[in-house]
């Protein structure tokens, strides 16, 4: 299955009729990227609706993480498998270790997401919330090729060094959060290039985040206007002057951040 820089987020869709609907109506749309994890706890959901959907599964990008609390190569292994099954597939398409937090184990737990391809439970691999001196050390060990890294992105937190070394090394670099959760719609520089191209901040956003090389992004929405309005982002192309004029947005600001995270 090719991979699809815009891709569907599932975070907080917990409920499952609500779940299922949303990616149900995600995969009418358009979308071929579905993302979920372990914590979300709504992987039956996503994959019963991608099974009752009317796009072949060989048709979706399907990634999937395994928590924080599991990174030992044993516990690693055996999420994996639950992930899998949970999901009421043969395998995903990208697994993730979602934070390099609590039992990560450089040695251990790279070792076993690298054991995941071998066993035919994922076929690439992927990281998620590393700090550039984290992913250098990662990727440096992983005997596995790095697909994906994914990581909070948007106007305004813009990872630059995260950008560059995705680009230099190519692999791709997945934008969460990628409007601020809502965040971007109040930057003026965003709406001035909304009202320039009759858009929305959400698809001036996403726009911003696809003009770059090797990046993708994963916008989350339980409301089917909201998902349809993302999608539109593709057929919204930036020119250099709107591009550089949401890069000089000098502001660095996380909605996921906490005690104890790895930049903290």
């Amino acid at each position: 299955m090719s991979f699809h820089r815009l891709g569907f987020g599932t975070y907080r869709l917990t409920d499952p009729e609500a779940c299922e609907r949303a990616v149900k109506t995600a995969l009418d749309v358009g979308y071929r990227h579905v993302d979920t994890a372990e914590l979300y706890e709504n992987e039956a959901h996503v994959g019963r609706a991608i099974a009752e959907s009317d796009v072949p599964r060989e048709d979706v990008f399907l990634a999937t993480k395994v928590w924080r609390d599991r990174l030992s190569y044993d516990d690693f292994l055996e999420s994996a498998r639950e992930r899998v099954d949970e999901l009421g597939v043969d395998s995903v398409d990208l697994l993730y270790v979602h934070w390099p937090l609590d039992t990560y184990d450089p040695e251990e737990t790279l070792a076993a997401l690298a054991a995941a391809v071998d066993e035919g439970l994922t076929e690439h691999v992927g990281l998620s919330n590393f700090t550039p001196t984290l992913l250098e050390d990662a990727v440096s060990r992983l005997d596995a090729p790095l697909f994906a890294h994914q990581v909070e992105m948007h106007p305004l937190l813009q990872q630059e060094e995260l950008v560059a070394r995705a680009q230099a090394e190519d692999y791709w670099l997945v934008a969460y959060a990628p409007l601020a959760r809502t965040e971007v719609s109040d930057v003026p520089e965003i709406r001035a290039v909304a009202e320039k191209h009759d858009a929305t901040p959400a698809q001036v956003s996403l726009a911003w985040l696809l003009s770059k090389e090797n990046v993708a992004a994963i916008p989350r929405s339980g409301t089917p206007a909201h998902i349809r309005e993302n999608y539109g982002a593709l057929d919204l192309e930036l020119d250099a002057e709107d591009v550089d004029r949401i890069d000089d947005v000098d502001r660095e600001e996380r909605v996921v951040d906490f005690s104890g995270a790895p930049w903290a």
